[in-house]
C-alpha cells in the first residue's frame, strides 16, 4: 500500500495551489493585424527560381518587413518582396530579395536541413490559426530547403521540431536585383481545418548573415515572447479540394557485416554476413486533420550511432531518439511529461542473455510493425497515439566441448501503446493535458525472463499550461501515477534498482518488500514562470513517491524525491556600444527525500554577454553546502557529503560567420577531495561553398574519493553488518567528434562521421564507510587494516581487529572506441531517397580481466589518457558494416 500521509503531501499541496488559477486574463499581447492575399491561379507554374510566369504578375505582393536585429524595428537594409498564388493542389510562393552586393549573396550549398551560412527566406504558416502552433519552410540563397515544426508559441532554436519532414519543392536564381525564390507547398503537406474560407496564420523572416541582419514581417520585440500567437492572417484561399492524403514509401535494403576477429570456429560468425530486407511506411489522412503513420518491418540502419562513454554511476545513460518513424511528431506523444514514454524502450536491446564459448544473438530488438495517429482536431484537440509489437527473440550458443547448440530465450514479444490528448483552451491558447502509456510482455510459464522483467506496465496522468497575457506568464504542472506488476523477483529487482534503492537500511519509507507482485506511485509538479520583460523568473515544487516507476515504458532516474527550485534572470535586449544583450541571474535548488533527508541543496550564479562584435560569453558560479546523499552506497545506508563550488566559463564565435569556434571550461571541487577538470572545444570551417568541416574535441579528469566498488558481509554494527567499500578512481576522458561534408547538389551529399574515444580510470585508497551520514572513511592500510596486490585480479584486505580478510577486484582501466560512418544519401526522386552507408565499429578494453593482446597500448591498465591514445583506438579491432538502401516515394491521389 502506499503511505498516502507522507507521498500525497507534495500532491495535496499542489492541487490547493492550482486550484485558484484559471486562465480568465486576456492577453495583452495580441495577434497582428496585417493581411496578405493569396491569389487562385489557373497557370502553370513552372518552378524554376525566376519570377517570370504569368501567375506573378497577377499576384498581390508586399514588402512592409522592419528589422529585428541588429536595430530593432528599423527598415532593413535591402527590400524583400513576397507573393502568394494557390491552385487545387498546393500554395505557392514568390520572393524577391533584393541586394545592394548580389555577387557577395553568401550562398553554401549543403545538404537538406542545413543552412551553412547562407542567407535565407522562411516562411512560418499557422494553418490551424491555433495561435499556437506552426509549420516553417525555408530556401537560402544556395537552393538548400529547410523545414521544421513549431510545437509550442515560440521561436526558441531547441524548441523546434526539425524531425518534420515534408515533400515540397523550392529553386532559387541570382541575379542582378539580389536572389528570387519559388516554392511549392502541397495542401497535403499540411494540416488545417475542413471549411470553405481559409485563414491561416503567417509570418515571414529574412536572415543576411553579411551584416547580421533579421527582418520580418511581423516583429516580435526582443523582450517579449511569443511567436504564433502574434502572426498576421493569410487569406484569399478558398475551396480547395478534399484529397485522400494517402503516401506510400517501400524501400528496398541489403546489408553485409564484416567481423575483424569472429574467433577460430565459431559456427555462427565466418568474417562476413550479409542480409536483404524489404519494408515501408504508409501516411494515410483521417480526414483534413488526423493522419495515420504505419510502418512494416522498419529499418533503422542509415542512423547515427550513440556517442561512446565510459559509465561508472549506478544510473542509465538515456541517448536521444534518431530513429525517424519514432522522432516525427515526437512532442505530441511525449507532451509535457516525458517520464512516461522513452521511445528507445521499443526494439532496444535485449534483457537476458545466453552463455557459451560462442553466442550470436540480436543487437536490437525486432520492431514487426508500428502505427500511429497524429494531428489536431477543429476543436483544438490534438491528438497523438502510438502502437508498436516486438517479437520473441532468441540467441544461439554453441559448446566447443561437446560440440553442442542451444538455444535461449532473450526477450518476450511485447505490446506497446501512448495516448496523448492536448486540448487548448482560452484567448491565451492554454493547454490541459491526458497521457497514457503501457507495456504488455508475453512471458512464457518457467521463463527465467519472469524473474528479470515485469509483465505490464502503466503510467500517465494529467497536465496544464495556463497562459496569461499572451504567454507572458505561466503556470503549468502535472498530476501522474505509475503502475506495474509482474512475479515477486522481478518486482524485488525494480525495487532493488537504483532509481528506488528500496534496501536501504536506515530508511523509513520506501522499504524493501520481497513479497510484492506491483509497485504503485505517483508524481506532481507546479510551475509558474514569467517569460517576458527584463526580469524573467521561475519557481518549481515538484514531488515524485518512492514506488513511481516507468523504466519500462519511460524514464526514470530518481524516484523518492521532493524537490523546490527557483531562478529570476534580469536581461537587456537593447544594444549598446559594447553590447547587443547581456543578462545576470541566479538560481537555487534543493531535494530531500521522502524521509525529509537533504539530498542536494545548490545555489548557481550566471552571467552572459553578447558583446557588439556578436562574439558571446558566459559565466556561472555554483556553490552547495555539505549534504546527504543517499545513492553514493547503492542501497547502503546514507553518506554525508561536503561543500562543493564551481566555476564555468564558455565563449564562442559570431554564429553567422562560415568560419567559427567555440570553448568551455569547467572545474569543480569539494571539501571531500573531488576534483573535474574538463574542457569542450570546436572548429568548424567551410573552405568553399560545397565543403564543410567540424571537429569537437572534449577533455574531462575526474578525481572521485566516492567510487562505490562493493558491499560484503561482516561489517560492523553500525553499518547494518556490512561493509561498503570505496575508493578513490582517477578518471580520464578524451575524444573528439569529426565531421564532414561534401555537397554535389541539395540533393546528393556525401557526408562523414569519425569519433574516436579513449578513457581511464586508476583506482586507489581502498576504504570503507564507517557509520552512516559520515563524511569521512576508513583507508585500508591504516588504522589495524592492510591491503596488498594479490595477484593480477586481486587485492586482499585483512582487518586486525576481527580477524577477517577479504578480496577486492583490481579494476584499473583503459578503454577504446572508434566509431564512423560514411553516408551517400541522393534524393534521386522527390520525396525517394538513395542510401550508401559505411559503418566502422573498432573497441578494446585493457584491464586486469581482458586479453593483454587485446589491448593496443602497451603497459599497465589505468595509464592517464593522452592525446596519443586517440592513434591508438585504430588499432583496434571491429566491425565494418556496409548498407545500401533504396526508397520510393508514391503519392496516391
Amino acid at each position: 500500500m502506499l503511505s498516502l500521509r507522507t507521498e500525497s503531501i507534495g500532491v495535496a499541496l499542489l492541487v490547493v495551489l492550482v486550484v485558484p488559477c484559471h486562465a480568465t486574463a486576456q492577453s495583452t499581447q495580441g495577434p497582428s493585424s496585417k493581411r496578405a492575399i493569396a491569389v487562385r491561379t489557373a497557370s502553370p507554374i513552372r518552378l524554376d527560381g525566376v519570377l517570370d510566369d504569368a501567375s506573378w504578375r497577377e499576384a498581390s505582393w508586399f514588402e512592409d518587413f522592419l528589422q529585428k536585429d541588429p536595430d530593432q524595428f528599423a527598415p532593413p537594409g535591402d527590400r524583400t518582396a513576397i507573393s502568394f498564388v494557390y491552385d487545387d493542389d498546393a500554395l505557392y510562393v514568390g520572393a524577391r530579395m533584393y541586394s545592394t552586393d548580389p555577387e557577395n549573396i553568401p550562398r553554401d550549398v549543403t545538404r537538406r536541413d542545413q543552412y551553412g551560412n547562407s542567407e535565407h527566406i522562411v516562411v512560418s504558416l499557422d494553418p490551424y490559426q491555433d495561435r499556437r502552433t506552426a509549420y516553417s519552410f525555408s530556401v537560402t540563397a544556395g537552393g538548400v530547403r529547410r523545414d521544421y515544426y513549431h510545437p509550442q508559441d515560440t521561436d526558441d532554436y531547441m524548441a523546434r521540431d526539425f524531425t518534420f519532414d515534408p515533400v515540397w519543392e523550392a529553386r532559387v536564381s541570382i541575379d542582378s536585383l539580389g536572389w528570387t525564390a519559388e516554392m511549392r507547398i502541397p495542401f497535403s503537406q499540411l494540416r488545417f481545418n475542413s471549411q470553405e474560407n481559409q485563414a491561416w496564420g503567417l509570418n515571414i523572416f529574412r536572415w543576411m548573415p553579411q551584416r547580421n541582419e533579421d527582418a520580418f514581417w511581423v516583429v516580435v520585440p526582443r523582450n517579449e515572447t511569443g511567436w504564433s500567437s502574434r502572426f498576421g492572417t493569410l487569406t484569399g484561399i478558398e475551396n480547395i479540394p478534399a484529397t485522400r492524403r494517402i503516401e506510400v514509401l517501400p524501400y528496398l535494403a541489403a546489408t553485409s557485416r564484416f567481423t575483424t576477429d569472429p574467433g577460430e570456429g565459431n559456427p555462427f560468425d565466418d568474417g562476413q554476413t550479409s542480409a536483404g530486407r524489404v519494408g515501408g511506411d504508409i501516411k494515410m489522412g483521417l480526414g483534413s486533420s488526423l493522419t495515420l503513420t504505419a510502418t512494416v518491418n522498419p529499418d533503422f540502419g542509415q542512423v547515427e550511432a550513440d556517442p561512446a562513454e565510459v559509465n561508472l554511476t549506478a544510473f542509465e545513460t538515456f541517448f536521444s531518439e534518431r530513429r525517424p518513424f519514432f522522432t516525427e511528431s515526437r512532442q505530441v506523444l511525449e507532451g509535457q511529461v516525458s517520464d512516461y514514454f522513452y521511445s528507445r524502450r521499443i526494439g532496444g536491446r535485449a534483457h537476458g542473455s545466453a552463455s557459451g564459448d560462442y553466442v550470436s544473438g540480436p543487437d536490437n530488438t525486432t520492431i514487426l510493425s508500428a502505427a500511429k495517429v497524429t494531428g489536431r482536431l477543429a476543436s483544438g484537440m490534438s491528438v497523438g497515439a502510438l502502437g508498436a509489437v516486438t517479437q520473441r527473440e532468441f540467441a544461439h550458443s554453441y559448446d566447443s566441448t561437446s560440440g553442442t547448440f542451444g538455444r535461449q530465450e532473450v526477450e518476450p514479444a511485447t505490446l506497446y501503446g501512448v495516448l496523448r490528448l492536448q486540448q487548448e483552451v482560452g484567448p491565451s491558447s492554454s493547454v490541459l493535458g491526458f497521457s497514457f502509456s503501457g507495456m504488455r510482455r508475453f512471458l512464457s510459464k518457467g521463463s527465467y525472463l519472469r524473474n528479470l522483467l515485469s509483465r505490464e506496465a502503466f503510467a500517465g496522468g494529467a497536465d496544464w499550461v495556463l497562459r496569461f497575457q499572451g504567454g507572458r506568464y505561466e503556470i503549468w504542472g502535472h498530476l501522474g501515477m505509475s503502475y506495474v506488476s509482474g512475479d515477486t523477483a522481478a518486482m524485488l529487482r525494480i525495487q532493488r534498482s537504483s532509481a528506488h534503492y528500496f534496501q536501504r537500511p536506515d530508511a523509513v519509507h520506501g522499504r524493501l518488500d520481497p513479497s510484492r507482485e506491483s509497485l504503485a506511485g505517483v508524481t506532481a509538479a507546479l510551475t509558474a514562470t514569467k517569460n517576458a520583460g527584463n526580469v524573467l523568473w521561475t519557481v518549481q515544487a515538484q514531488t515524485v513517491s518512492p514506488r513511481f516507476e516507468t523504466n519500462d515504458m519511460g524514464r526514470l532516474q530518481r524516484a523518492n524525491t521532493h524537490s523546490l527550485f527557483g531562478k529570476i534572470l534580469y536581461r537587456q535586449t537593447e544594444p549598446s556600444r559594447v553590447a547587443r544583450r547581456w543578462s545576470v541571474g541566479v538560481q537555487a535548488h534543493g531535494n530531500w527525500n521522502y524521509d525529509w533527508n537533504r539530498t542536494v541543496s545548490e545555489v548557481t550564479a550566471t552571467a552572459d554577454i553578447t558583446f557588439a562584435n556578436y562574439i558571446d560569453t558566459r559565466l556561472r558560479l555554483i556553490h552547495g553546502p555539505r549534504n546527504t546523499n543517499d545513492t553514493f552506497s547503492r542501497g547502503g545506508p546514507l553518506m554525508g557529503t561536503g561543500h562543493y563550488y564551481g566555476v564555468g566559463v564558455g565563449t564562442n564565435s559570431n554564429f553567422s560567420n562560415p568560419n567559427g569556434w567555440r570553448l568551455d571550461v569547467e572545474y569543480y571541487g569539494s571539501e571531500s577531495g573531488t576534483h573535474l577538470g574538463s574542457l569542450r572545444g570546436g572548429l568548424f570551417f567551410r573552405p568553399s561553398t560545397r565543403f564543410g568541416f567540424s571537429i569537437d574535441p572534449f577533455y574531462q579528469r575526474h578525481v572521485d574519493p566516492r567510487q562505490y566498488i562493493t558491499s560484503i558481509a561482516g561489517g560492523n554494527e553500525a553499518t547494518f553488518g556490512t561493509r561498503y567499500v570505496f575508493a578513490n578512481v582517477d578518471k580520464t576522458t578524451l575524444s573528439a567528434q569529426i565531421r564532414m561534408s561534401y555537397t554535389v547538389s541539395p540533393d546528393l551529399t556525401i557526408e562523414a562521421y569519425a569519433e574516436p574515444f579513449t578513457a581511464s580510470g586508476r583506482y586507489y585508497d581502498h576504504k570503507e564507510l564507517p557509520e552512516p551520514r559520515s563524511r569521512f572513511f576508513n583507508i585500508y592500510g591504516t588504522e589495524g587494516t592492510t591491503i596488498e596486490r594479490e595477484n593480477e585480479t586481486t587485492y586482499r584486505v585483512t582487518d586486525s581487529s576481527d580477524g577477517s580478510s577479504f578480496t577486492l577486484p583490481v579494476l584499473d582501466f583503459n578503454s577504446f572506441s572508434f566509431r564512423s560512418n560514411l553516408v551517400l544519401r541522393w534524393e534521386w526522386r522527390r520525396g525517394s531517397t538513395l542510401f550508401l552507408v559505411w559503418q566502422q565499429n573498432r573497441s578494446a578494453a585493457c584491464s586486469a580481466f581482458a586479453d593483454p593482446m587485446d589491448c593496443p597500448i602497451d603497459g599497465t591498465p589505468g595509464a592517464l589518457s593522452q592525446p596519443g591514445f586517440l592513434a591508438d583506438t585504430f588499432r583496434a579491432p571491429g566491425d565494418n558494416f556496409f548498407a545500401v538502401k533504396l526508397s520510393y516515394w508514391l503519392p496516391v491521389h
